[in-house]
């Protein structure tokens, strides 16, 4: 490991940046020195500006891949090499606002009725139950769960916050049911070695459940938490601030709904105010938790 290697994970260490941070930020200033085949402490602020019209011209990186390359490269600059600043003369990309395409609730029960594995089942249902991030679920432990006040811990989740997510009974029932068939000791959710289950196993289980239930629709395991923005909310609370048709507001209503949902989930009450919807869509495969279970 090279000198300035270890500088630049010492400065993200004192920073607290996350595990993923560290690899996308080590990776930027990798392919930079690969670019200009120089020591990245030997280059200049023109060497920068080349490089950054390289990944938007000839490479045609996304927007959102530019920032995080210019974030990486900027961070080890500034707080490495000690640079007073790091003014580009480049035009970053402009970030496209999108809105993200939703379920619909029959296709959430489609997707978690076809998805035959328990494990991978309790963890979508979890998903879409709780309004929770990938990395969220396969962070889960035992102990977060408090079935006395219906309550699901959340621990350092993004932006290194813990919070407390409300449990609907069915989902509790479920995850009751789960944890009578694989009884885990550590990890809610863990493999044959102990450990979390990867990333990319959990994707691959909603891909291939999405795709035996016929779904279209277009979006990864996410796409379950932006459901769950419209359906914990309660709907006047979302109604009051939707925009006319025509309005041209339609971005800035989802991002209020994100943002209720994350005050709904940032709440210690274990009244769960969706759960007339949730249950369902859950009841017809949870049984078959609480069938399996009885038979061992």
């Amino acid at each position: 490991m090279t000198p300035l290697r270890e500088q630049m994970i010492t400065a993200m260490q004192m920073h607290g940046f996350s595990p993923r941070t560290h690899e996308s930020y080590l990776a930027a200033v990798r392919d930079l020195a690969k670019f200009s085949r120089r020591s990245p402490d030997l280059l200049a602020h023109a060497d920068l500006t080349r490089y950054f019209e390289h990944l938007v011209v000839q490479r045609r990186l996304a927007p959102a891949s530019v920032r995080l390359m210019y974030n990486g490269i900027r961070f080890f600059y500034l707080k490495v090499l000690g640079w007073p600043t790091v003014d580009l003369e480049v035009t970053l990309p402009k970030r496209p606002q999108r809105i993200p395409e939703l379920l619909t609730r029959g296709a959430v029960a489609a997707i978690l009725a076809a998805c035959p594995d328990p494990r991978y089942g309790a963890m979508l249902r979890v998903c879409y139950g709780c309004g929770l991030r990938l990395g969220e679920v396969l962070a889960l432990r035992v102990q977060d769960i408090d079935g006395e006040r219906r309550l699901l811990r959340i621990t350092q989740g993004k932006g290194a916050k813990d919070r407390l997510v409300p449990l609907s009974p069915t989902l509790l029932e479920a995850l009751r049911a789960y944890w009578r068939l694989y009884r885990p000791e550590d990890w809610l959710f863990a493999g044959r070695t102990g450990e979390p289950l990867s990333p990319n196993a959990l994707q691959r289980a909603f891909t291939d459940a999405k795709q035996a239930a016929g779904v279209t629709t277009i979006g990864g395991i996410h796409g379950l938490r932006h459901n769950a923005a419209l359906r914990i909310i309660p709907s006047p609370l979302i109604d009051k601030r939707q925009p006319r048709r025509g309005s041209g507001k339609t971005i800035k209503s989802t991002r209020h709904n994100h943002r209720l949902l994350r005050k709904a989930n940032s709440s210690s009450s274990g009244r769960y105010r969706g759960s007339r919807t949730f249950e369902g869509v859950v009841l017809a495969s949870a049984s078959s938790f609480s069938s399996r279970s009885a038979c061992r």
